[in-house]
């Protein structure tokens, strides 16, 4: 059974730092592409990825709101992905999900499942 479990979600303040963590269980990460997602309170989960990782070519993908802020990365060593988040801003508030797919679609291996989601809380 393909499980997905995020962490390192939290409250900063704006312009804080935040590292959020992808792992899994039953699929060894690095054999997908992985995508983050966001869904901000009271909205539905964006259809697009925050940021995606490709599976075979490294090739990244991010939203034009976090390009510059955001980067994601593997550990393969430890099946992690992380997505470390910079100069966070209040519209940055989410709950923010993992899954083994990208919007748009970028090259790789692709597996519809999804983590619980973390959430991250900005405050002016």
């Amino acid at each position: 059974q393909v499980q997905l479990v995020e962490s390192g979600g939290g409250s900063v303040q704006s312009g804080g730092s935040l590292r959020l963590s992808c792992t899994a269980s039953g699929i060894v990460l690095d054999n997908y592409v992985i995508g983050w997602f966001r869904q901000a309170p009271g909205k539905e989960r964006d259809r697009v990825s925050v940021s995606c990782i490709g599976n075979s070519d490294g090739i990244t993908h991010y939203l034009d709101s976090v390009k510059g802020r955001f980067t994601i990365s593997r550990d393969k060593a430890k099946n992690l992905v992380y997505l470390q988040m910079e100069n966070l801003q209040p519209e940055d508030t989410a709950v923010y999900y993992c899954a083994t797919l990208c919007r748009p679609v970028i090259n790789g291996q692709y597996l519809d499942a999804w983590g619980q989601g973390t959430p991250v809380t900005v405050s002016s």
